[in-house]
């Protein structure tokens, strides 16, 4: 295992992948993940290592969310990073299966990315549209608080829990919220 992490990271420190897709609407280049196959396929046969990405539906509600892993192998031993990304069925103006092809190339850049370290920080897609996309996603992932669990996080809330952790683990509607304001402001008010 030693050696293939001394391969990855050489391959991590010396690829260069292009940003070679233009925007006009945003005005930035982007790079999608043919770019980084390409970028990449020197270093295959130099380093004796192979780069594969698979792709599974982790989840159908609210939303698919498709889960891409770029695995890098010299054979016998592998390395894997994941990218989870969800599939919006309401996009306008493209077919179903056009729509998780969409998700599947971004799933596939982001997979890369992760295994390869390539930073896409001055990117235009990856400031707040990204993290808000990413957020959408994480929040579609979570469960809906059950009448349980929402009378849980109430005696939490009373007992001085912080309300960002429950949105953290839970998804939440406006009244659900209301709610647990209501009791921590009644807590307020008894102090």
């Amino acid at each position: 295992m030693k050696e293939l992490n001394q391969k990855l990271a050489l391959v991590q420190t010396k690829l260069k992948a292009k940003k070679s897709s233009y925007n006009s609407f945003g005005k930035y280049y982007f790079r999608k993940s043919e770019d980084i196959l390409e970028a990449i396929k020197p270093f295959l046969m130099e380093q004796g290592i192979t780069v594969t990405i698979n792709e599974e539906i982790i989840s159908t509600e609210p939303v698919p969310i498709l889960q891409s892993t770029a695995t890098v192998s010299d054979g016998e031993n592998a390395i894997h990073a994941t990218a989870l990304v969800g599939v919006d069925l309401n996009q306008k103006g493209m077919q179903t299966a056009q729509q998780f092809g969409a998700a599947s190339t971004y799933g596939k850049k982001y997979a890369l990315g992760n295994l390869l370290l390539i930073d896409d920080t001055e990117d235009a897609d990856s400031g707040k549209k990204p993290s808000n996309a990413i957020d959408k996603i994480k929040q579609a992932a979570k469960p809906i608080i059950t009448p349980a669990q929402l009378a849980k996080a109430k005696d939490y809330i009373v007992a001085g829990g912080d309300m960002k952790a429950i949105e953290s683990k839970y998804k939440l509607t406006a009244g659900d919220k209301k709610e647990l304001n209501d009791v921590k402001g009644k807590d307020i008010k008894k102090a």
